[in-house]
């Protein structure tokens, strides 16, 4: 009898095994019950809110198991209702949206997919794993570098749409008059105009790809960004109906700022759910309010102040620059930054493992802010304004990090439109230096 049992109960096992989808848990070869799956989820999600070195192991103890909860998705689960919610406030006071573009190549919104248009520098192959890592579950399926880094960017033309001192020039145009080039390294670089005297406006670059996705990891390498007062670079991404589309601010920043800012732009119904850094999992800070519609907060978005004092500007191009990365998938959105000599070996290796990144810069989670529903047929964008609704307005402010002083003491001139158009020798650091970016998207 006793033998029967065992073999009923091991042809059980082995049939749950065989019809379990890829995923399941499994312990000990014996599948686990939904009662105990439940027990586990539960149990892990009140050690993290208990303990975090505890989170820790146990993150390590599960993953062991086949489980692998990051704990950016662990604390997006986490009760709240004793926080408020908090987001960003950009000083600029802007009545139109910075970062509204006309010429996005879009895609139908759903599953985390992209779609190619004819780049001829995409790719689709599988990323190798990383040495010592987790296999990666990520393709990269768009890579911009080196000579071709220019193929599959669309040029935007015209004046700039946050009322800076520029006007964005055709590709045609930047490569004759010296605003984008492929430097003797490889790195693609991205200037504005530095003649002595304007009158007008100085020609830029924004850039954007014609590739556009719905979910997925954006990594992009710099060693320099534009820096100086009256500068206002930003590395983001943007779908092709905004707000209702959103937008992402990978990196932004004005003026002489040490430390970048991410932040989010939707549609009505967006927000983070909490002020509270910790319970948000995030090593950055947050500078504003908690509503993330842009439209109802004069544009402002929820944005988050990395707490690295070389993430933006001077001091990011004196240490070589670095790496940003923004992940876009269920649990929310997630922006990193790593300095150079601290990137990741996974990175490097072209086979990412956010898991394994520690915690976030920013992050918003899906819980207050789907994702999905919110974000949709983004673009990545490059651009460098001069001036305008964020750079100029804080002009003769003080008090940000790398602004101790202001511009106008600084240079001794009243406002941000007169020393631009009076010293283009000053613009000569406010060019980008890009290594390279990637795209990559979940495997299926």
């Amino acid at each position: 009898m006793r033998l029967s049992l065992n073999t009923i109960f091991l042809a059980l096992a082995l049939a749950h095994l065989l019809v379990a989808p890829a995923n399941a848990n499994v312990w000990g070869q014996v599948p686990k019950r939904p009662l105990l799956k439940r027990a586990t989820v539960g149990f892990h999600r009140s050690a993290l809110r208990h303990s975090a070195g505890l989170a820790r192991d146990l993150r390590v103890a599960f993953r062991a198991l086949g489980r692998n909860h990051s704990t950016r998705a662990s604390l997006a689960g986490r009760d709240n209702n004793d926080s408020k919610p908090f987001c960003v406030s950009n000083p600029s006071g802007i009545q139109q949206h910075p970062n509204t573009t006309t010429n996005s190549h879009s895609t139908s919104p759903g599953s985390p997919t992209g779609t190619k248009h004819g780049s001829p520098s995409s790719t689709s192959t599988s990323a190798p794993s990383a040495s010592g890592t987790s296999q990666s579950n990520f393709n990269l399926v768009q890579s911009y570098s080196g000579n071709t880094f220019f193929s599959g960017w669309d040029f935007f033309t015209g004046g700039d749409p946050t009322n800076g001192v520029v006007q964005f020039v055709d590709q045609s145009t930047a490569q004759s008059n010296n605003l984008i080039s492929i430097n003797d390294a490889g790195n693609a670089i991205m200037r504005v105009d530095t003649t002595p005297q304007v009158s007008g406006n100085r020609a830029s670059v924004r850039i954007q790809t014609h590739f556009s996705f719905t979910g997925g990891l954006v990594i992009m390498d710099s060693v320099h960004m534009p820096t100086g007062c009256g500068s206002w670079p930003a590395f983001w991404t943007n779908g092709p109906n905004w707000p209702n589309t959103g937008e992402i601010d990978i990196v932004e920043g004005v003026n002489d700022y040490t430390n970048n800012q991410a932040t989010i732009h939707t549609n009505v119904g967006c927000q983070l759910p909490s002020s509270n850094v910790t319970a948000l999992g995030i090593s950055g800070a947050i500078v504003g309010g908690t509503n993330c519609a842009a439209l109802q907060t004069g544009n402002e978005g929820c944005g988050v102040r990395a707490s690295q004092t070389n993430s933006f500007g001077a001091a990011f191009n004196n240490n070589g620059g670095g790496v940003f990365s923004m992940l876009w998938d269920q649990s929310g959105v997630a922006v990193w930054f790593f300095s150079r000599g601290s990137i990741p070996s996974d990175i490097t290796a072209g086979a990412p493992v956010p898991d394994h990144w520690g915690t976030p810069s920013a992050f918003w989670p899906a819980t207050t802010c789907n994702p999905f529903q919110f974000f949709q047929n983004h673009g990545v964008i490059f651009d460098t304004t001069l001036c305008g609704d964020w750079a100029g307005s804080v002009w003769t402010a003080t008090g940000i990090p790398g602004q101790e002083q202001s511009c106008a003491q600084r240079t001794g001139v009243a406002t941000c439109e007169q020393f631009v158009r009076q010293n283009g020798a000053a613009l000569a650091e406010a060019y980008w230096e890009v290594k390279n970016v990637q795209i990559y998207q979940t495997k299926s």
